[in-house]
């Protein structure tokens, strides 16, 4: 299996509290690797340096088939490697959903009929066809969270970094969910409380925990 992300050594820590320290870690082709731990361990603390939103204090970062170092090395990597935020509002932000599942393939340099053809059909996929003109802000929050997926997906991202991605879904959308995400071929890192989702889904499971990544059997 080809190696997609790798960390070496990875530290990082917030003024008064260490969250990672001196962390390996690796994610390869085809892989589901759950991310588990505590609140506040920093499993997202994690992904947010996987992508650049944060800057390692010591460590090495390879995504992709390349070191990456600056702020120019992870535009390709966000490009490629999906993020799901755990809260759906931190996410949506145009107006209708049709506008937020295209923004991203627009920005990828698709035409904008390429883009909204993505869109309608990652939506479709996902069990959401007709919602292209409701307005983002008046969903439930599990209809936020089905369009934070829909716009993550319709990237076509070659990983995806998914943070408490079944939040807010009853049942049906959570089975939904889980269907869909057990069909996708993309590698995905899966950040959730939930043991029942993670055990529909993971090939591997880890633990966060004293700033260590470690195995779980």
């Amino acid at each position: 299996m080809s190696e997609l992300i790798r960390v070496e050594q990875l530290s990082y820590h917030y003024p008064k509290r260490r969250v990672l320290d001196a962390v390996d870690f690796s994610l390869h082709a085809a892989e589901r690797v759950s991310l588990e731990g505590g609140n506040g361990a920093g499993k997202t603390t994690f992904f947010n340096l996987l992508v650049g939103l944060n800057k390692p204090k010591s460590g090495r970062i390879f995504a992709f088939g390349r070191e990456r170092r600056e702020e120019a090395d992870f535009h390709e990597v966000r490009a490629q490697a999906g993020f799901l935020f755990q809260d759906p509002d931190d996410q949506l932000f145009c107006p209708t959903v049709l506008e937020d599942v295209a923004f991203g393939p627009l920005n990828l340099g698709k035409s904008q009929a390429e883009a909204e053809q993505l869109a309608c059909t990652t939506l479709a996929h996902l069990g959401m066809a007709g919602f292209e003109e409701r307005v983002t802000y008046q969903l439930s929050g599990g209809e936020k969270r089905m369009i934070t997926l829909a716009a993550v997906l319709a990237m076509q991202p070659k990983v995806l970094l998914l943070d408490e991605p079944s939040n807010a879904l009853d049942d049906q959308a959570r089975e939904r969910l889980i269907s869909t995400l057990q069909q996708l071929p993309q590698a995905m890192i899966i950040i959730s409380h939930d043991a029942t989702f993670l055990s529909q889904l993971s090939t591997r499971r880890t633990r966060l925990e004293g700033g260590k990544i470690g195995a779980l059997s």
